[in-house]
């Protein structure tokens, strides 16, 4: 889904109309977000987000298991698989896997560490602790009582943090903020200008604060430098994708956008790659759209990857020794 408009500005008579609904459902997921989770057999770390949509919650994922990795864990990624079809039943994620099958994400989480796939989080999280998990990092799932949560990340996009502060459909919170903020140890704060960190935590109180960056791969975005692309995204937030080529020195000249998760036809691609060759354009997609291509058109696309960067890694590593408590 495409976020609407007025959940990026005040409250207007639109969001006002349905702040009502957006107050039920808030209150709903309030209530379910304090149920006891089960077990796990392991530390779990969660990271989610107040909002839906992207707020970089994949790459932070990728970037805490890096950090637990190198303090010696086996971590283990559990995500539901949105966007797939095998969510039946939990299992393993698998280098033959497509998008299609399993959804994008784990796709990309498991380059770097095992992912498991379900809508069972308790039937994952076991499955991965019987393969020799240390630690759970469940990518998304704040809201989500299944599992009981050692520590739990919120991130947040330091460009629109809470939006228009009213829950679904009035806005884009999944329940009211202070709802919410007794269930996270700590905010990863991605981008946003300089003073962002301080005023979001001026909203949390107390819960520690990493400040943290997207840097697109240095190799990728030299090929890109001075040239002229067709971009196009399926992704939350795809303007933040465009300015991050443009940052880069890339001269973005046609922005095509589609739906979140988008799954696209050979026939899209074909009319995508038909109408760059004829403006001399390079086509690119985020690496995330980019294991949603057919695979047969993928050496004509280029994809832009991004890593995430914590200002202060030492602190954040600091932070996770919380799982072992």
């Amino acid at each position: 889904m495409r976020a609407p408009a007025f959940w990026g500005r005040p409250p207007g008579l639109v969001a006002w109309g349905l702040s009502p609904l957006g107050a039920l459902y808030g209150a709903a997921t309030a209530r379910r977000m304090a149920r006891a989770g089960a077990q796990a057999g392991a530390p779990v770390l969660c990271v989610g987000n107040f909002v839906v949509g992207g707020a970089g919650k994949t790459p932070t994922a990728l970037a805490l298991a890096r950090l637990l990795r190198g303090a010696g864990e086996h971590p283990a990624f559990l995500s539901r698989g949105y966007g797939g079809q095998a969510r039946a039943e939990s299992r393993r994620v698998d280098p033959a896997d497509s998008a299609r099958s399993v959804g994008d994400e784990p796709l990309l989480l498991a380059r770097v560490a095992p992912c498991y796939v379900g809508a069972d989080r308790i039937a994952s999280a076991r499955l991965a602790v019987e393969d020799g998990a240390s630690v759970l990092v469940m990518d998304d799932g704040l809201q989500n009582p299944a599992l009981h949560k050692t520590l739990t990340a919120a991130v947040v996009d330091g460009d629109a943090p809470f939006g228009n502060g009213l829950c679904l459909p009035a806005g884009p919170l999944r329940a009211p903020l202070d709802a919410q903020i007794p269930y996270v140890d700590a905010l990863v704060v991605i981008g946003g200008a300089s003073n962002a960190p301080s005023n979001i935590a001026a909203r949390i109180g107390d819960k520690p604060l990493f400040a943290a960056r997207l840097q697109a791969d240095a190799i990728a975005a030299a090929t890109l430098i001075g040239r002229p692309v067709l971009a196009f995204a399926g992704i939350a937030r795809p303007d933040k994708f465009f300015a991050t080529l443009e940052g880069l020195g890339a001269q973005v000249a046609v922005r095509v956008t589609f739906p979140d998760h988008w799954r696209f036809s050979p026939r899209e691609i074909d009319r995508l790659l038909m109408r760059a060759e004829a403006g001399g354009l390079i086509a690119v997609c985020t690496e995330k759209d980019f294991v949603r291509l057919p695979p047969d058109r993928q050496p004509h696309v280029r994809a832009l990857p991004v890593t995430l960067s914590f200002d202060e890694p030492d602190a954040v590593a600091l932070w996770l020794w919380g799982l072992k408590r």
